[in-house]
């Protein structure tokens, strides 16, 4: 089959995409145009922004996190004004500013300029992401990529922040484990990881595949990859900037409870036992007991998961108990939540659950102090429908997911005569460790 793939030109094997690639363009687009209330004048007025549904990080961050003068891991400013993003994030960010500096004078000028070419690069990630994630899908579940294209929370979601970036990287990381070029997954898991941190859950998802099949040597020389490519693009500035570097991980761990988060419903109720020290126990302890229960999953079930499968439980499971659930943080999970069970229904519920939760986190925050606008904006009780209704639609996939992994002859992919699209060495691979076999 490769060898046959191999004699087929370049330009033919990519006209299947060329609808995937368009359509992609079509809602990189469309989410432009969302956003234009701001870009003509909303950034500067909160109301304006919050009832337009426009916000977004990349204009402010601009000003706010000294990119308008300096390199953000080197600016003069205080730590809590340090860009609180991994370094390959950072410097995508210091790169534009760099071109936006060059081409125009004027500071606010340079701010639009900012965002514009921003989102750009976000819109080309987007394209790339969808393509690379057709790929991996195969060529009879190709336009489940659809939902990655075109939905509508993508749309809405896709330039509040710089997450786009990390999907692509994602994406390929996927892709190229899937063809066996495990160098190359490793080096694009590690900068995934470099600009978003989530992408190390996928790290997890290999070593229980691994366990189960005992394909050792390609699963370390992957995860040697990734580390050398993570050191190699953070070194420099643990090095040289080691104050602005390590921003994003006293971040991390010094963040209270903030929007979207679970743990906002109970400490706003008055679970005062939920202080942030306990926040951040209880997230690390949730997540360590879904993740065990995951791994328990992945060596008791009757036949191996799917990679994309335990993928997408174990980035659900930490989005589930992280203290910040972000709008756009729906953009991590899409793609592997159609590529783990492509099944339009339960992905239809969650997309309008993530539609009402868009609405919902802009209308409280009008309501919220200072800006105080409860004529325009919702309550509590009314918000926390939204962040409940995210959490319920999500379980409901885990549970139809668990379900596939423990009655494979439900699962759709494997349906059609495949064992896992995206497995790579593990595609057919008999077990060597299952837990029947210790119990035996």
């Amino acid at each position: 089959m490769n060898s046959l793939a191999a004699r087929v030109p370049l330009a033919a094997r990519a006209i299947p995409f060329l609808p995937l690639g368009l359509i992609a363009a079509l809602g990189a687009s469309l989410a432009y145009v969302v956003r234009l209330p701001c870009r003509t004048g909303g950034w500067n007025d909160q109301v304006t922004t919050y009832t337009n549904f426009c916000y977004t990080d990349i204009y402010p961050l601009f000003f706010d996190r000294g990119l308008s003068t300096q390199n953000p891991y080197f600016a003069d400013v205080p730590f809590d004004k340090q860009v609180e993003y991994p370094v390959v994030l950072g410097e995508v960010m210091q790169v534009i500013s760099w071109v936006v500096r060059w081409v125009e004078d004027d500071v606010v000028g340079q701010a639009v300029k900012f965002y514009d070419l921003t989102v750009i690069l976000l819109g080309v990630c987007l394209v790339i992401g969808v393509l690379l994630m057709a790929a991996v899908a195969g060529p009879t579940r190709r336009w489940d990529a659809l939902w990655y294209a075109i939905s509508p929370a993508v749309v809405l979601a896709a330039y509040i922040n710089w997450d786009l970036v990390a999907g692509a990287l994602s994406m390929g990381m996927l892709l190229a484990w899937a063809r066996q070029r495990q160098v190359l997954a490793g080096v694009l898991l590690g900068l995934a990881i470099a600009t978003k941190f989530y992408p190390l859950m996928f790290a997890g998802a290999l070593f229980l595949l691994t366990l189960r099949t005992a394909k050792w040597r390609p699963f370390l020389v992957t995860m040697g990859s990734a580390a050398g490519a993570w050191l190699v693009v953070n070194l420099p500035f643990m090095l040289l900037a080691w104050e602005g570097w390590r921003r994003f991980y006293v971040f991390s761990a010094e963040r209270g409870v903030d929007w979207g988060s679970p743990w906002l419903f109970f400490q706003t109720k008055g679970w005062h036992i939920l202080g942030e020290k306990d926040v951040s126990t209880l997230g690390m302890v949730s997540l360590a007991l879904m993740c065990a229960g995951i791994a328990v999953l992945a060596v008791a079930a009757p036949r191996r998961p799917r990679l994309a499968q335990l993928c997408f439980l174990a980035l659900a499971a930490f989005m589930m108990t992280n203290k910040v659930w972000s709008p756009q943080f729906v953009l991590w999970l899409v793609p592997f939540a159609v590529l783990a069970r492509p099944n339009w229904k339960p992905l239809a519920l969650w997309q309008l659950a993530e539609l009402w939760y868009f609405a919902a986190i802009w209308l409280y925050l009008l309501s919220q102090s200072p800006l105080d606008r409860d004529d325009l904006g919702i309550g509590d009780d009314t918000y926390f429908t939204a962040v409940w209704g995210r959490i319920i639609t999500i379980a409901i996939m885990m549970a139809f997911v668990v379900r596939d992994i423990l009655r494979p002859d439900k699962d759709v992919v494997r349906q059609a005569d495949l064992d896992d699209q995206s497995g790579g060495v593990f595609a057919g691979a008999p077990d060597r460790f299952t837990l029947a076999t210790v119990l035996r």
